[in-house]
């Protein structure tokens, strides 16, 4: 039997037997509709084929791709090869098609799939690490299959990290998007045309496939378009002259203790040239100070929000003591009161555009910059103000730099030495928390 199905010629690669396969890319590029035809094709040709559709949440079946395989079935011409039921779609010599969630999954449940032939993930971006590493080593049938498309968010996340980093033997991987796909219908053109139009902060995610660098009620996302079209971005070296200053917000040690996020930036005269990033979790303290020794940042005056001067319930020492004996000039600034998370989103609005991006050493800073947003309540339509997420964390301590800044204007260079006197002995101050 044959069965002739038109194809994106951006796709041909994924035609081929392997292991991983994977499209990434923006809207209206027909990935979903590729992998679609192909399960489709597969099971048409091959009888007895058992394959699963995958999502990390899948609440219903109406969250997974049951309708879109139906609707290639009867546009093939195939409805006499498959029986469509409720839950599954049946194929010839008991092949069947499942839809899957795979959050709530569990290595015994995930059992069940031993000995299928594809799986396919859709909205891979939102897969776990977790999840994937279940789903790996179950989906082993000779000659198995993973599939993959997605539109990425985070070069962090679990299925960009597998496939586009990591890049494991035995996959292909392509890129597709709306230029790609040869029945792109007008309407979604219009749509993209606008967006373009009204959206320029969000549409190289939605429609060109780039990482997600804002975020619906983004505060700073106009802020960081402004900082890419001006050109500051790009290599920023440290002055051997001038004090480097390292602003902290802090998290804790622990699987499920919140980040710990580090600006490393300096002020020389109206510029402020941000020269690093440093974010980790679950770590301890100790962590982060052989980081700042490693990247040359022993002699930064660490700058701390006033938690930093809350004592340990173990150690009876407090953040700043910490770091002033590892040898770091240390500050605490106190707290703002009601209202700091609204001053210092403000305060970095201001100095935005005094600000130049190392590019390689601050990307992941700048996508938590590029994603902290407002918190909505939907039915409402009320800002509930900053949501606490895995970016607000550095947000807040690009926040603390803000609400810190001094513009500096020094007369000579022996200003440039009298204030950094004034720092380190300004380290004297913390024996007092």
């Amino acid at each position: 039997m044959t069965q002739r199905v038109p194809t994106a010629r951006v796709f041909e690669p994924l035609l081929h037997p392997a292991r991983y396969k994977g499209a990434w890319g923006g809207r209206g590029s027909g990935k979903s509709h590729f992998f679609a035809e192909l399960l489709v094709d597969d099971h048409y040709h091959n009888p007895g084929f058992r394959s699963v559709c995958i999502r990390e949440v899948q609440k219903s079946l109406k969250d997974s791709a049951k309708r879109l395989i139906e609707d290639k079935i009867q546009t093939l011409g195939l409805g006499q090869h498959f029986e469509v039921q409720s839950d599954q779609i049946k194929s010839r010599g008991g092949g069947v098609i499942l839809f899957q969630g795979m959050q709530d999954s569990t290595a015994e449940s995930i059992k069940s799939l031993e000995g299928f032939n594809r799986a396919w993930v859709e909205e891979a971006q939102t897969l776990s690490e977790r999840s994937l590493a279940l789903l790996r080593p179950t989906i082993r049938s000779e000659g198995s299959e993973i599939w993959a498309s997605w539109n990425p968010r985070r070069k962090v996340d679990a299925i960009d990290d597998f496939l586009r980093v990591k890049k494991p033997e035995g996959s292909v991987v392509v890129k597709a998007n709306w230029r790609d796909n040869p029945w792109f219908p007008e309407v979604l053109n219009d749509e993209r045309k606008l967006d373009l139009e009204k959206y320029p902060d969000r549409y190289d995610h939605i429609w060109e496939g780039d990482y997600a660098k804002a975020f619906e009620g983004a505060y700073f996302a106009s802020c960081l378009l402004l900082v890419r079209q001006e050109g500051r971005i790009g290599r920023v070296a440290a002055d051997p002259l001038l004090p480097l200053r390292a602003f902290f917000d802090l998290g804790g040690a622990g699987a499920k203790a919140d980040a710990l996020a580090i600006w490393i930036v300096q002020w020389e005269g109206q510029t402020i040239k941000v020269i690093d990033y440093i974010e980790g979790v679950g770590q301890v303290l100790a962590y982060y100070v052989n980081e700042l020794r490693r990247r040359k940042y022993d002699r930064a005056i660490c700058y701390l929000p006033h938690d930093g001067g809350h004592t340990n319930a173990v150690t009876g020492k407090t953040y700043a003591h910490h770091l002033y004996e590892a040898g770091f000039n240390v500050e605490v600034i106190s707290n703002q009161g009601q209202g700091a998370a609204a001053l210092r989103i403000e305060a970095v609005r201001r100095i935005f555009s005094r600000c130049w991006f190392d590019e390689a050493k601050t990307e992941a800073g700048r996508d938590a910059l590029g994603f902290y947003h407002e918190r909505k309540d939907e039915n409402r339509n009320v800002g509930m103000g900053p949501d606490h997420d895995w970016s607000s964390h550095g947000a807040d301590a690009f926040g603390l730099m803000a609400i810190c800044y001094e513009p500096q204007a020094p007369d000579s260079i022996n200003d440039l030495w009298g204030d950094m006197d004034y720092r380190s002995a300004s380290r004297s101050q913390v024996t007092g928390y």
